[in-house]
């Protein structure tokens, strides 16, 4: 059955419920249907992509300092270049590549380990010197800058067109889709799951993917799981046109304050962090922000000082203690998978997260061991910090 529109009861069995329809969710509906898994259904309570996904900067890159997010971001860049012709949907790929730029000594021996294991396991980063940065990108000012790290293959794309090209082909392949719909409850019987209790009604199943960001602690407590994950509010602005070709720059960031600056049409999106980190489920934007991120602008890109602001908003990351995601099967409540706590780079893992998801559930070996992922490395000393973070 292909579903069109939000039924107005949702369906009283499911093989698999995915909560959450950002693109984590939308990427496991579509790859567990074309894997022949009948019964899939989204449950989305807004709008597909209307959480954290909407808010993303869109960077797609595998410049990362852990093995296990090289490739999830590599996976899913393969994803991502196809995109158009996989699915027939365009999401306004750039591939410009991803620049860091270092102002001290410390990170840059840090990069040059991390571009080392990028390129052991076949990613094009590499180092650059100062002038170089410069030519990558000719708005920023060098000062104090003392190297670079840059991939020409990274690449960043429009979030909420990707999540509508998953959910698009997921409804083709017979995934009911059903937006506006609350979860209440997850019911579990002597430690396994039996159901999801929503808005629109009950959905019988054994089997549930909790893929909803930074809500899904809440989730997973209802299934007594604990999955810690907690809000960090995050701000962006985007410009009016500016007078040079914007799609020419890499998506550059300022590797020590984490001010960042990509094409977005013919202006540019920029972002940095708060002075004070907000962590609150709070989405309002803060207009202090907006002066520190002026200050920012002028210390790295002082070309852009005059440029107007067309728009902005805030958004939420999904943060965990090690910034690194939690991905997994509960061991304790039988039929609860999770993909949650990306802490920033969830929307360029998705595509790579989804098809872990589906052999997770089918019982298959992913094309990576995520097992240093799962929740219970914070009851041990096994944490993996993700330094690559913005």
């Amino acid at each position: 059955m292909t579903t069109g529109s939000t039924p107005q009861v949702a369906p009283s069995h499911a093989s698999v419920v995915v909560i959450g329809g950002g693109i984590m969710g939308a990427a496991t509906a579509h790859y567990l249907a074309e894997a022949g898994v009948e019964d899939v259904v989204l449950v989305e309570r807004d709008e597909l992509g209307s959480g954290s996904t909407s808010k993303a900067a869109g960077g797609l890159r595998s410049q990362f300092s852990d093995e296990v997010n090289i490739a999830l971001g590599a996976r899913s860049l393969e994803t991502f270049r196809r995109f158009a012709t996989d699915f027939d949907h365009d999401i306004d790929l750039v591939t410009s590549g991803y620049l860091f730029l270092l102002d001290n000594d410390e990170d840059a021996a840090a990069f040059e380990r991390n571009v080392a294991l990028q390129q052991s396991l076949g990613q094009a980063s590499r180092m650059v010197s100062v002038a170089e940065a410069a030519a990558l990108s000719p708005i920023i000012s060098t000062t104090g800058l003392v190297a670079g790290a840059f991939n020409p293959e990274d690449a960043h794309c429009t979030p909420e067109a990707a999540v509508a090209g998953f959910a698009r082909a997921a409804r083709r392949r017979g995934v009911t889709v059903c937006k506006h719909t609350e979860v209440t409850d997850i019911v579990v019987e002597d430690g396994a799951v039996t159901g999801v209790e929503t808005s629109r009604g009950p959905i019988a199943t054994d089997t549930v993917v909790c893929a909803a960001g930074v809500w899904s602690q809440a989730l997973g407590a209802m299934a007594g799981v604990e999955l810690p994950v907690t809000p960090l509010r995050r701000q962006i602005m985007v410009t009016e046109p500016v007078d040079f070709d914007a799609r020419s720059l890499p998506f550059t960031i300022d590797f020590s304050t984490s001010f960042y600056f990509h094409s977005e049409g013919d202006g540019l999106l920029m972002g940095a962090p708060e002075v004070a980190d907000v962590r609150e489920f709070d989405m309002h934007r803060d207009p202090e922000w907006a002066e520190h991120l002026s200050g920012l602008i002028s210390r790295r890109a002082p070309a852009l000082e005059d440029v107007c602001v067309r728009s902005g908003w805030a958004g939420l990351y999904e943060c965990t203690p090690d910034h690194n995601a939690l991905i997994g099967s509960a061991e304790e409540v039988s039929g609860f998978l999770y993909a949650c706590g990306f802490s920033g780079h969830g929307f360029l893992q998705g595509p790579a997260v989804g098809e872990v998801m589906r052999d997770l559930y089918l019982g298959r070996q992913p094309f990576v061991d995520v097992s240093p992922m799962g929740v219970g490395r914070f009851s041990t000393d096994e944490l993996r910090v993700e330094l690559n973070i913005v």
